[in-house]
């Protein structure tokens, strides 16, 4: 028969820990990342005219990246804190504490890519090909743009298919680590 637990004031207190707090941030990571890449983006494109969604992914992504490298950084301090053979066994990804700092890693390495690089240029050039539409009145997608509007588009699509990439690394990642996590735990020793 399973154990029964009761729960009154102690028993609360108990729930208040480090691994607690593990676990709410991957969650809280992992969810916003899910939700950022596979459903919130969709939904703004569906409901948005063109200019403003790109207005609004030019706004919330930066925030993204920013508490995602937060998120990340903190998962990574705890799992080194708690693991501290990760420290011994650096260079050997085939140890599986190591394996999962390194997925933590480069989840961190994916977004912060995205924010201090690839987002900006992205964002800036969405908002050079905004003003030659105005320029030139037409969309980037009709026929006959200026060769300047078919380079923009050729930069952005790149740009924007790079953002993409790095994002669902960080997505796959961190998938790889909640596997791992839900298998051995987040207790140390």
């Amino acid at each position: 028969m399973a154990k029964i637990d009761t729960l009154n004031l102690a028993t609360l207190g108990q729930i208040f820990s480090l691994n607690g707090l593990y676990m709410l941030g991957y969650s809280w990571l992992f969810g916003m990342a899910i939700w950022v890449t596979f459903f919130g983006g969709i939904i703004a494109l569906r409901a948005l005219p063109r200019h403003q969604f790109g207005t609004l992914q030019h706004r919330t992504f930066p925030v993204y990246f920013v508490i995602s490298m937060a998120l990340t950084s903190f998962l990574s301090a705890k799992w080194v804190f708690s693991h501290p053979d990760v420290v011994t066994y650096i260079t050997s990804p085939s140890h599986a504490d190591v394996a999962q700092l390194y997925a933590l890693a480069f989840a961190f390495v994916c977004q912060a890519t995205n924010y201090f690089a690839v987002g900006p240029l992205t964002s800036k050039t969405m908002f050079q090909r905004h003003k030659l539409e105005k320029e030139e009145g037409k969309t980037y997608d009709q026929a006959g743009v200026s060769a300047q509007m078919k380079a923009l588009n050729a930069r952005f699509s790149s740009l924007h298919g790079i953002s993409s990439l790095a994002n669902l690394g960080a997505v796959i990642a961190l998938a790889f680590h909640g596997l791992w996590i839900a298998h051995a735990g987040v207790e140390g020793y």
